[in-house]
């Protein structure tokens, strides 16, 4: 499902235009992108919690060379489902 998608399916269901069913999509994430950003959780009930979480700096392996590397920090966003959604995808 794409942006486009979700749009389509609020102008279809809700009956709002495209371009007010457009706005209340970018707004919506807007606001997850901005919590996320200031490094809060997002959690939606029912579907699941979006995180942030710092992964700190650690060696590796260039594969072709072999030669070791370090991969700087960095955060990653993370994603849990909730109960609910694991059960709906489940049954």
């Amino acid at each position: 499902m794409t942006k486009a998608d979700l749009i389509e399916s609020i102008y279809e269901k809700v009956g709002l235009s495209k371009k007010e069913s457009s706005q209340i999509v970018e707004l919506m994430f807007d606001l997850i992108r901005a919590r996320l950003e200031s490094g809060g959780k997002v959690k939606i009930s029912g579907f699941g919690n979006f995180t942030i979480r710092e992964k700190h700096v650690r060696r590796g392996r260039n594969p072709q060379t072999g030669d070791e590397i370090k991969i700087a920090a960095r955060n990653v966003l993370t994603f849990k489902a909730s109960p609910v959604l694991k059960k709906a995808l489940n049954s």
